[in-house]
């Protein structure tokens, strides 16, 4: 199933997604429409964030990153009034300004070795 998730920085070296926390696990929001993903984002821009970009992607390949990552992840129908929290982190792992240093998270890094592991999946299948 395709659906709407929101990135920061998106396809640059200090790419984020966006995630919000439930307890004490960070879990990325999935959109089953455009509309919705976009309606948030533009609420996360009233709250100060940089504005995130809303990308389509394949729910199985996201909930592939957050069981390696140890992510949650939550479908938002489009019945679901889907609404940020009030409060935010303080510093998130990524910078909207310089790419983030060895010592820092990066969501990226993660997210690059789901897809590649999925690539590598891919190539093993074909032998």
């Amino acid at each position: 199933m395709r659906v709407y998730i929101l990135l920061f920085n998106a396809r640059t070296e200090n790419e984020g997604i966006h995630t919000i926390q439930i307890g004490d696990r960070n879990t990325i929001l999935m959109f089953k429409e455009e509309d919705d993903a976009l309606r948030y984002a533009g609420l996360l821009e009233a709250q100060d964030f940089p504005a995130p970009s809303v990308e389509a992607i394949d729910s199985e390949e996201v909930e592939a990153f957050c069981r390696q990552s140890d992510y949650g992840w939550e479908i938002v129908d489009s019945e679901k009034l889907a609404v940020p929290p009030e409060k935010n982190v303080e510093q998130p792992d990524w910078n909207d300004e310089e790419p983030p240093t060895a010592n820092e998270t990066s969501s990226n890094s993660s997210l690059a070795e789901a897809e590649l592991e999925r690539i590598r999946q891919q190539l093993e299948g074909l032998l």
